[in-house]
């Protein structure tokens, strides 16, 4: 038993799809070394069995020796039990190299797709990045788990070729060239099942994708009527998939009627080869027998070839499909970090607008475009390098882009404006590292108005929030995520329209709950918002147009002495 999950394997070669394979095997080194060993032992005793049997009839039954016999009968036991333990650590071992390689990749997907936040979605669709992890990843692994018989099977055609050529050096040369023959005419079935496999994977991720969209918008497709459009949508995709499926069992089935058919004609030529032998007197009945029954046994590199390729096929279709993720670029990383944390009180500071972000205040941005205050909010999370790049904001001193993420996470923490809850209970998605106690926990709730929710469950803090939080309301998922921003306690914490989906007199009550939570000289608070309510308990206001710093002051100050302003908070009452 091995515990789960493995150590970290460090970066994967994404140069292409079977240096990812080969990179994969490099992780699992010892597991295929002893799936090789065990294969071999398991493919060699079989391969030695109709010499074994034939020594048994020349030198046993024709010869009428009981004890060379007995002796040979012997042998074949021993081989059996060879057999059976050989193949069974064969297949532990194989089974252990699968799902290595599979973990291992879904491992790694796990971590990118934690890691590379909106940059993922930009540039693949929830079904595929699903369909990669759920069905690319654990077919991929099949290829580790045919390694070990596909190696045990060359040394066994390699061991029947020294065998038969001790009978006859024309069947060895036949044996040595006409299986390799054989497993290259397989390559003409393979090559439209590669082809066909590739179309029915895309069909499978568009049907993927399709199907995630819809489940994720059903509520609101219900509210308009769409939701057979989306449905007949997926119907569609779904009927594509299943053709190209057809399409590939076809090549499957071409693939399996080909292995028979090459494989039956080589055997029926080697053997037919042998009885002319027999008849001329050049081979003894048992030799004969033993030729037989390596016919049959061929046949079986021949298949394990066959599966192969079949199986490499599909697993160099999901290893491109998982370089795909993998090689997606975060929006911010640390590798251009050189400049340590400022001290606590730091000023934050946005060149491009103007802003300055004073410490220990709750401080309100309001804008004309909505778009360029919520960009401001993000700019100053650091959510965007390149953003930044263009648009530089420093944290006391430094350029914000340049301190470690790590250091900006714990200290500036923003909670956006389509929040997000996770499948668990109530209790861990508003405290995931569980730093506080249910008394706090509740106090936040209370701040954010949020107590009430837990009147209509049964379970309390204990109860299971299903994806998404789609059990909630959007006004009791906004009033959750703003406990959870507040739990977290940060030195910054910036909100973004965190009463937009609640009534006026519950938005009253935030304002004034928070402006007693989040009012102490180390807490700075930033609220992009133009709700009137809001701005009446901030400390100081904002206000943008044209992306630019236009005025600043108090609610009521600007109130009197901007028209712009009170025209733009107006309209939002």
């Amino acid at each position: 038993m091995r515990s789960y999950p493995y150590p970290d394997p460090g970066p994967p070669d994404l140069r292409s799809p079977s240096r990812y394979l080969l990179w994969l095997a490099s992780k699992q080194k010892a597991t295929l070394l002893a799936g090789v060993v065990f294969g071999t032992a398991w493919m060699v005793a079989q391969a030695v069995m109709p010499y074994v049997l034939g020594r048994a009839i020349d030198e046993g039954v024709v010869a009428g020796d009981f004890d060379r016999l007995l002796l040979w009968v012997g042998v074949l036991i021993l081989l059996t039990v060879v057999q059976a333990i050989a193949g069974t650590l064969e297949h532990r071992t194989a089974i252990s190299g699968w799902l290595q390689a599979a973990f291992h990749s879904i491992r790694l997907i796990g971590y990118k797709i934690t890691r590379t936040g909106d940059a993922l979605p930009r540039r693949l669709s929830t079904g595929e990045v699903v369909s990669t992890a759920a069905s690319d990843a654990t077919r991929l692994g099949e290829i580790y788990a045919v390694s070990a018989r596909l190696a045990g099977s060359i040394m066994a055609w390699l061991v029947v070729c020294v065998l038969i050529s001790q009978t006859s050096l024309l069947l060895g040369l036949i044996v040595l060239i006409g299986v390799p023959a054989c497993c290259g005419l397989l390559l003409f079935v393979v090559r439209p099942l590669q082809a066909r496999q590739r179309e029915q994977r895309e069909a499978s991720g568009k049907m993927t994708a399709v199907g995630a969209d819809t489940v994720a918008g059903l509520r609101v497709l219900r509210g308009i009527g769409g939701e057979h459009i989306f449905v007949n949508r997926y119907r569609q995709h779904s009927a594509k998939t299943r053709n190209s499926g057809i399409r590939v069992a076809y090549s499957l089935a071409d693939l399996e009627a080909s292995q028979v058919f090459i494989a039956g004609a080589f055997s029926v030529l080697f053997t037919s080869v042998g009885a002319n032998l027999a008849l001329a007197g050049e081979i003894e009945p048992g030799q004969l027998v033993a030729l037989y029954g390596y016919s049959i046994f061929l046949m079986t590199p021949i298949r394990a070839a066959a599966d192969s390729v079949a199986r490499f096929i599909r697993a160099h279709v999901g290893a491109r499909k998982i370089i795909a993720v993998l090689v997606v670029e975060p929006d911010v990383t640390d590798r251009d970090t050189t400049s340590p944390a400022p001290p606590p009180g730091a000023t934050l500071h946005d060149a491009s607008t103007g802003v300055l972000i004073h410490p220990g205040r709750m401080t309100a941005v309001v804008s004309v475009d909505t778009a360029a205050s919520a960009d401001l909010a993000t700019r100053l999370g650091r959510f965007e390098d390149e953003v930044l790049h263009l648009a530089e904001v420093r944290w006391g001193a430094e350029p914000l882009r340049n301190i470690a993420l790590q250091d900006i996470r714990q200290r500036i923490v923003v909670s956006e404006a389509n929040p997000q809850l996770f499948t668990g209970s109530l209790r861990s998605e508003l405290d995931p590292q569980a730093r506080h106690d249910d008394t706090r926990i509740l106090a936040a709730l209370d701040a954010s108005s949020a107590l009430d929710i837990l009147d209509g469950i049964d379970d309390g803090l204990d109860h299971e929030v299903t994806e998404r939080g789609r059990g909630f309301s959007g006004g009791q998922r906004q009033r959750l995520v703003l406990a959870r921003a507040l739990l977290t306690e940060a030195e910054t914490l910036v909100l973004i329209e965190p009463t937009s989906a609640v009534d006026a007199h519950t938005e009253s009550r935030i304002a004034a709950r928070l402006k007693g939570l989040r009012g102490g000289a180390d807490q700075t608070t930033v609220v992009v918002t133009a709700s009137p309510l809001m701005l009446g308990v901030m400390d100081h206001v904002i206000y943008l147009e044209d992306g630019r710093v236009a005025a600043e002051g108090t609610h009521l100050e600007l109130l009197t002495s901007q028209p712009a302003y009170r025209n733009v908070v107006i309209r939002s009452e």
